[in-house]
């Protein structure tokens, strides 16, 4: 049993769905299952849809179409007569939309986010599985809410494990090709969830844990996992094998490698996760298993930009201790504020964080009626694992250093 997830990028449009074939028939699908996320820019285009719910009702319609004439498009390319099924099919998912949209009374946004994103990825899979079946390739399209079971937190749900494998063990046809969708679960009252960032991937592992499969293959734009981000380094490096425990280190300090939250089941059951180029599906890509060493073992840049470093001294000269870095972290926490490093002295204590919530000004009048306070904005953090003094330079040159913390295997630096 193997589990496939393609994304977005590797069915945006007609060509893609048809090179997605070209894949399957090129590295064989027997014993599959298939994971597909929503087409293209869809969950976008289904955020504005949710936008204008809650604050333009008058442009609700006209986003919706938006979306409906983008799949429409697909269709017409895809299958000759318009008469097909799929027409129909996803003629009636976006029908189930419309009536959400006109008669649900929930103001929760987040109820209403799940209610709705989730039937890009069902339109997704039922285009897909549809034009499987037309070409030859017999498939069972299946609705991932069956068998993934989750509680109600809405837009990062949490698993139920007991109620999904026995669902996934009960019900799954594992002699056949099988397509769901990845990012969507539901609750006990069968109401759609999703599962947060990352959600598809994150399915794609789910199922491999429930069915004991031999892998998860994600397929993705570029030849498998970098040694760098290729927009902010040059000359970045594929590379060929990373352990689990490697992979998560990297997503911790910002790398868009896979996120923890999918390896962790994987990790559970030793099964080895691919990620591979639909463009060159023949190629070995990169593997991520048990003990793999890091091959080939050179440094891996990460950056993070637009990030804040903040630097506190006490009024007073006394010493930042156990009391006073226990009130910056609650602060921290109240005003919603990612911390990417910290570092601290006697008298000073230092912390780089992601603005993501836009609470910086009210933090930092808080942090000001106890503490002396210098604050940088727009600064980048720069992390590289298994670093030598060439990589360090490399980052270093032509900027000005505004922190550096070094460990073992790992140094950050803040620069301006």
């Amino acid at each position: 049993m193997e589990v496939f997830k393609f994304g977005g990028a590797s069915v945006k449009d007609a060509n893609a769905v048809k090179n997605m074939v070209s894949v399957l028939q090129k590295v064989g699908f027997k014993n599959t299952l298939i994971v597909v996320s929503a087409m293209g820019k869809t969950t976008n285009a289904l955020e504005v849809v949710i936008k204008n719910y809650f604050e333009n009702k008058k442009e609700l319609q006209s986003s919706l179409q938006d979306v409906k004439k983008y799949h429409n498009t697909i269709l017409l390319d895809l299958f000759e007569n318009e008469n097909h099924s799929a027409f129909k099919k996803i003629g009636v998912l976006f029908n189930e939309l419309n009536s959400f949209l006109n008669t649900n009374k929930s103001p929760d946004y987040n109820f209403v986010y799940d209610q709705t994103i989730g039937f890009g990825e069902l339109v997704s899979t039922t285009i897909i599985s549809e034009y499987l079946n037309s070409i030859g390739l017999q498939n069972n399209w299946l609705d991932v809410r069956d068998f993934i079971k989750t509680d109600s937190y809405y837009r990062r749900a949490n698993i139920n494990w007991e109620a999904t494998q026995n669902l996934i063990f009960s019900n799954f046809n594992l002699s056949s090709l099988n397509i769901t969708q990845g990012f969507l679960g539901s609750d006990a009252n069968n109401f759609t969830t999703t599962l947060g960032r990352e959600g598809s991937d994150y399915t794609a592992a789910i199922f491999a844990y429930c069915l004991n499969a031999d892998s998860v293959t994600i397929w993705k734009d570029v030849p498998g996992v970098l040694n760098a981000d290729p927009r902010y380094f040059e000359n970045a490096r594929l590379l060929n094998k990373i352990s689990y425990t490697e992979a998560i280190e990297l997503a911790f300090y910002g790398a868009s490698v896979i996120h923890p939250k999918t390896l962790q089941p994987l990790q559970g059951k030793e099964i080895p996760l691919y990620v591979k180029s639909f463009l060159n599906p023949e190629a070995n890509g990169t593997k991520i298993g048990k003990d793999s060493v890091l091959e080939p073992n050179i440094p891996c840049f990460i950056v993070k930009k637009n990030q804040v470093l903040i630097s506190l001294s006490s009024l007073d000269f006394s010493y930042i201790v156990e009391e006073n870095i226990s009130e910056i972290f609650n602060l921290l926490h109240l005003y919603k504020m990612k911390v990417d490093v910290i570092q601290n002295s006697a008298i000073s204590f230092s912390v780089c964080v992601e603005n993501i919530y836009n609470n910086l000004e009210k933090l930092l009048h808080h942090l000001k009626s106890k503490f002396k306070v210098t604050c940088h904005e727009n600064v980048s953090l720069y992390t590289i694992r298994h670093y030598n003094e060439k990589a360090i330079t490399q980052i270093e040159t032509d900027k000005t250093v505004l922190l550096k913390q070094l460990t073992q295997e790992t140094i950050q630096v803040v620069t301006k």
